[in-house]
């Protein structure tokens, strides 16, 4: 069955850099996105990948993450260079549009 698995998440301070990472397993025909939420605040994508690599960000995080992938290993990255405060929040992957099972998501908290 299909796993959402995040990891790579942190509490670092601002102008560093994390690594996430996601195991999405059965899902490597699918477009990948990473989202989101902070506290008090819906889900919101922040980049998306398609199965042949094509990415696309959110204007927030636009020249700040790269989102990129590894079929083979079922795996999507995100690297996230220049952390802001503002990117404090739990951190998930899912198929875009996401289905309604969610993994557990990581924290990335980002003093200033």
């Amino acid at each position: 069955q299909v796993q959402l698995v995040e990891s790579g998440g942190g509490f670092v301070q601002a102008g560093d850099s994390l690594r996430l990472s996601c195991v999405a397993s059965g899902l490597s025909i699918n477009a990948i996105g990473w989202y989101r939420q902070a506290p008090g605040k819906e889900r919101e994508l922040v980049a998306r990948i398609t199965s042949i690599g094509v990415p696309n960000y959110a204007d927030s995080v636009k020249g700040r993450f790269t989102i990129s992938r590894d079929n083979a290993k079922n795996t999507v990255y995100l690297q996230m260079n220049s952390l802001k405060p503002e990117d404090t929040a739990v951190y998930y992957c899912n198929v875009v549009p996401p289905r309604t099972s969610w993994g557990q998501g990581t924290q990335v908290t980002v003093s200033s």
